[in-house]
């Protein structure tokens, strides 16, 4: 075996059991990717508190196609958290998004940004979140977005 080779199977035999001992994404952290170790918010902490803002506008939700890939808190999108993305709320924030037409309610935590383009959408959620609104099949409602408390995170450019 040439000195390269056997190098680089040495050092694949070190890596390997680390890297199986990480969990199921192994492979996403031996490429540098964060997974959030920040639980979803608990509604029950957050039941009786009042807002610090009210922003009133429609939500749409993340395509299953980027699971993922990072956020722009630098985690990785999984479809399955509580989480949002908000053009102009710190990461880090944790919101109370209300359906205005059926009332239905979830709380979410801002890690991304977003969405682009239309500016009436202030929130995109991910698609745990949109099935606790039952969205799924509308794919953009109006809500009303509590904000329950504000990150400490990057807040966002003023544009």
């Amino acid at each position: 075996m040439r000195p390269r080779a056997l190098a680089a199977c040495a050092a694949l035999s070190i890596a390997l059991p680390v890297l199986a001992a990480c969990g199921g994404n192994a492979s996403m952290r031996a490429q540098g990717a964060r997974v959030s170790d920040v639980p979803d918010p608990e509604p029950e902490r957050f039941a009786g508190s009042k807002p610090v803002v009210v922003l009133a506008g429609k939500a749409t939700y993340y395509s299953d196609s980027l699971a993922g890939n990072h956020t722009a808190n630098g985690e990785i999108y999984d479809p399955a958290r509580l989480t949002a993305a908000s053009r102009d709320l710190p990461f880090g924030s944790i919101v109370r998004v209300i359906r205005r037409d059926t009332g239905a309610h979830v709380v979410v935590r801002i890690n991304d940004r977003g969405p682009f383009g239309n500016r009436r959408r202030i929130l995109d959620l991910s698609r745990a979140a949109a099935r606790e609104l039952g969205m799924l099949s509308r794919g953009v409602v109006d809500v009303r977005a509590e904000v329950l408390e504000l990150g400490r995170g990057r807040r966002a450019r003023k544009r």
